[in-house]
């Protein structure tokens, strides 16, 4: 665990991980209860991977959609 915290940016834990974890303390707090350790820090880690990977994909389509704007126009603008 602390070889994998270790090579993982301080900026990406603080800007995506932190914020995923959150949220997901905050689901298994308030849906999960199972009466079960177990069952609900795996419903925990459960929730927390799929947040991760939510967060992951729409972070590439957004990088997608950006690379693929013509270069020169800000948001919002209409070419001439």
């Amino acid at each position: 665990m602390l070889s994998l915290i270790s090579h993982v940016p301080t900026r990406r834990l603080l800007l995506r991980d932190a914020p995923t974890m959150v949220s997901s303390l905050f689901v298994a707090d308030l849906f999960y209860k199972w009466h079960s350790f177990l069952l609900e820090a795996g419903g925990f880690l459960l929730t927390w991977l799929v947040l991760d990977v939510l967060v992951t994909a729409m972070q590439r389509l957004a990088s997608r959609h950006v690379a693929s704007r013509p270069h020169g126009l800000d948001r919002g603008s209409t070419p001439d």
